[in-house]
């Protein structure tokens, strides 16, 4: 044996390189609806220090973007208090924006009372009738004692 030193022949290690997002997976991170978002964002892939840095100053395209929409079905479920399967069931479409958002809870139809008590019971009742609170009585209560 000798005392001359061996040559190292481990393997170095590679420089770790950025990880890409596919536009879809950054624009379904970010909470926004793909088709909605500038031809820019959907034309390369998103490293993940860009979709941080996105998240962190948001421009303006995604600020008004979350704010008004149109909304991702997931986003639209989660508004609406229902399912995603709720929405497909009600032949709701892909995205909505926040008005029409509003204009359904404003409207309450029978579809959405009965997906929102599925979806978690009690939430389908008219504001004010929440479960263990007693509904408000339209008329004063009868004394029929004695008069």
């Amino acid at each position: 044996m000798t005392d001359a030193p061996r040559e190292d022949r481990r393997q170095q290690p590679k420089p770790k390189k950025e990880q890409l997002l596919s536009p879809a997976t950054a624009a379904k991170k970010l909470g926004v609806y793909l088709p909605a978002t500038p031809d820019e964002f959907r034309a390369a892939p998103v490293s993940r220090s860009a979709l941080q840095a996105l998240n962190d100053s948001p421009p303006e395209w995604l600020t008004t973007l979350r704010r008004e929409g149109p909304h991702p079905r997931d986003e639209v479920s989660r508004r609406l208090g229902v399912s995603n399967s709720a929405l497909a069931r009600a032949g709701v479409s892909d995205s909505m924006t926040t008005d029409e958002i509003r204009a359904l809870l404003a409207d309450r139809p029978e579809w959405l009372v009965v997906e929102r008590e599925k979806h978690v019971p009690g939430s389908g009742r008219v504001p004010g009738t929440a479960i263990g609170e007693r509904p408000a009585r339209s008329e004063a209560p009868h004394d029929d004692e004695g008069e």
